[in-house]
């Protein structure tokens, strides 16, 4: 054993015949978000100073790069009149369905402390001269409880957790891909990283090992498996290293989807839609202009009104898809996915007409609109007159949009995964040690209030990190015994990147960056905010396909570091969206109808009606896929839980390979062999865990509290 000098504290473990250096902690926080940044934090001022970072890029990532849920903060009111309490913030995110009460009153619970903890380390949130913290109503809020510092609230909160562990000393680790999570006996033992800055030259190990305690993943969602999306770009998420260790998943067929500028990413909510810009779509070469709205909504005042109000009605609701502002979002899909059109919003002239007819609005957005003093003009100069920042925006992303001078492409795109990796009331998984915080922990329900997604992170990153510092002190395992338990996933890691590169060798060219195109193309075009169960048989039979002969069919330029990273990026992916596409099928085949941010296609339902005048209950000349059947709360009251099963003899991957033993039991939706290559996806239902209604009694509450700081 010799130190390793191009890693600070490592030493060099000989495994599986190679020198790899090892790193040695307490606990290991993967990512560096506002979540993984957080957790950091909150464990060095508990006391858990043993502890490193590691990340893919620090600068990348959904909290430091992203828009529109990650501009509201969601949080526990804080001014005014009009009473709020924990129990009843608890209520409006456990009414979302299918969210645990525990997690539902913790996020309430915990709320104002970690909001004002931001505060203190320089978020600089908005308060009035007597310092009480202002609050607007958000999607799903009875309250005021939103917040904002602009669009880029968590940027600014990333930044400041960001110094603060700079300034605790905590080491970060940069540029590491997660390969593969070491478990042993059902506790979490260390964590596989490729070191995606090393060449794979044969002078330096390519590969990390980390021997801990305790895993805090803060991985964000697992955004790579969509091609759509609002997710910046180096946000590709983990999920599929952790359900490759035996993690249980939660929730997984809960997605928000909205629409989005493609170049650059970014949610056109709030006021984008308020000023009502023109809607346009064009063939693929950016001709044949026309606007399309008009063919299902041909009233001109409710057009614009339903245009109006996506700005605050800004994610894709099936409730609201009947005849309301989401049926904006099926047209959009239908000119780009079903017809292979493009969509651009043109702020350069009014909707349909050259001048702006606002007598024809609906009420609520007539009024809404003369209160702003802007009903003149076109959209752009509407668009500067409330909101010049908005219009800064884009000139100041990369690539840049003059909203003046050109119209901005548009799509539906997925934007955050509700569901996740599951958590227990203190987001500790079903592998013991293993803490998955942020949007890789799958905390939330069907529906959950607008800029929920903050809160829930710093909430869940406090809670495993109270946990850990109360009762997960051990030392990590010893150095013998993690060798045999690392031993295994270390072979199988360098088995497959060998392969990759061999195959390429001999000639077969490069797939990885066509592999990772076709498999996130294929998930939004079969399994994103439109869904059929003919479409996920589809996507589910190509992907098990890919999956299930990865070993051979991946072929990897060894002298690319991109490339071999995109060797376990590809897998990880594809091992995601194999879980993900089977969880729909089991969703489907549990009975489950049209519900959140999804229509599932349902040949007895009905389509999207007219909505309005002598016909307002006629439905719309709208594609066949359109029919659904709401889910009316059906399963609000139950969980999905999902477990993965390895396949025997399979190298690297530390999930059982035996079913595991729950109750209600799990069971397969399609039927595998035992020794499929793809492994075996699991999955049952059982009923959401109540809101807790523990004694509140102060001086009972006190007592337990002196025994043990009721961390338990």
């Amino acid at each position: 054993m010799s130190t390793a000098t191009d890693v600070p504290g490592a030493e060099f473990h000989t495994i599986a015949g190679t020198d790899i250096p090892v790193v040695t902690a307490n606990t290991v926080v993967v990512g560096t978000g506002s979540a993984g940044f957080c957790a950091a934090d909150r464990l060095w001022e508990f006391g858990q100073g043993d502890i490193v970072v590691v990340t893919d890029k620090v600068g990348a990532g959904a909290s430091r790069n992203a828009g529109s849920d990650k501009q509201t903060y969601y949080k526990l009111s804080l001014s005014g009149a009009e009473g709020d309490s924990v129990n009843e913030m608890a209520q409006t995110l456990f009414a979302g369905g299918a969210m645990d009460g525990d997690n539902a009153l913790a996020e309430a619970a915990l709320s104002a402390r970690g909001f004002l903890r931001l505060c203190d380390l320089g978020v600089p949130f908005p308060q009035s001269r007597y310092g009480e913290f202002v609050g607007y109503k958000t999607d799903h809020d009875p309250r005021r409880r939103g917040t904002s510092v602009g669009p880029y609230t968590s940027r600014s909160m990333v930044e400041q957790l960001e110094k603060k562990v700079a300034r605790n000393g905590t080491p970060v680790f940069d540029e590491c891909r997660v390969v593969d999570l070491i478990v042993r006996e059902g506790k979490i033992a260390g964590i596989l990283l490729l070191r995606t800055d090393v060449p794979h030259d044969g002078e330096r190990s390519p590969y990390l090992l980390v021997r801990c305690t305790n895993v805090v993943y803060a991985t964000g969602g697992p955004a790579g498996i969509y091609a759509t999306r609002v997710f910046p770009n180096g946000q590709w998420g983990a999920s599929g290293a952790a359900y490759r260790a035996g993690v249980h998943g939660k929730n997984l067929t809960e997605w928000q989807f909205g629409l989005a500028s493609i170049k650059p990413r970014w949610n056109v909510s709030g006021t984008y839609m308020q000023v009502i810009p023109r809607f346009v779509s064009t063939d693929a070469d950016g001709n044949d202009e026309r606007e399309f709205l008009t063919e299902a909504i041909p009233d001109y005042g409710r057009m614009l009104t339903l245009v109006f109000l996506k700005g605050y009605q800004w994610p894709f609701d099936i409730r609201k898809a009947r005849d309301g502002s989401s049926l904006i979002d099926l047209l959009v899909y239908r000119e780009t996915v079903l017809r292979g059109r493009r969509v651009f919003l043109d702020f350069r002239s009014n909707p349909v007409r050259e001048t702006f007819d606002h007598a024809e609005l609906e009420p609520e957005a007539l009024e809404y609109l003369e209160k702003a003093g802007v009903l003149f003009g076109t959209p752009i100069e509407r668009l500067r007159h409330m909101n010049e920042p908005a219009y800064q925006f884009y000139l100041d992303k990369n690539p840049y949009v003059d909203l003046e001078q050109e119209m901005l492409e548009i799509d539906v795109c997925a934007q955050h995964n509700n569901g996740g990796l599951l958590v227990d009331a203190w987001w500790q998984s079903n592998v013991a040690g293993f803490f998955p915080v942020g949007e890789a922990g799958g905390a939330h329900g069907v529906y959950r209030p607008g800029g929920a997604a903050l809160n829930s992170g710093q909430v869940g990153a406090t809670r495993a990190a109270q946990f850990i510092a109360a009762r997960r002190t051990d030392a990590p395992l010893a150095a013998e015994g993690f060798t045999a338990a690392a031993e295994p996933v270390v072979t199988g890691a360098i088995a497959l990147a060998e392969a990759a590169a061999a195959r390429r060798a001999s000639g077969t060219p490069d797939n990885t960056g066509d592999l990772l195109t076709q498999v996130q193309e294929l998930m939004s075009a079969k399994a994103g905010p439109v869904r059929s169960p003919e479409s996920i048989q589809e996507a589910l039979v190509q992907v098990h396909e890919w999956l299930s002969n990865y070993d051979e069919l991946i072929s990897a330029d060894q002298t690319s570091r991109r490339s071999m990273n995109r060797t376990f990026l590809v897998r990880d992916i594809l091992t995601t969206a194999y879980i993900y596409l089977s969880a729909m099928a089991d969703y489907v085949g549990h009975g489950g109808k049209s519900r959140g941010s999804v229509l599932y296609t349902d040949p007895e339902g009905q389509l999207p009606l007219v909505g309005y005048g002598e016909n307002a209950e006629a439905e719309l000349d709208l594609p066949e896929l359109f029919r659904f059947t709401l889910d009316g709360g059906a399963l609000a009251h139950e969980v999905q839980e999902t477990a993965w099963v390895a396949p025997s003899g399979a190298h690297g991957a530390c999930a059982p390979s035996e079913v595991p033993t729950a109750e209600p039991e799990f069971s397969e939706i399609v039927t595998r062999e035992e020794g499929d290559r793809a492994g075996r996806p699991l999955f049952r239902w059982r009923p959401v865990r109540p809101l807790p209604t523990d004694d509140d009694f102060f001086e009972n509450v006190w007592k337990a509290y002196r025994e043990d700081g009721n961390i338990h």
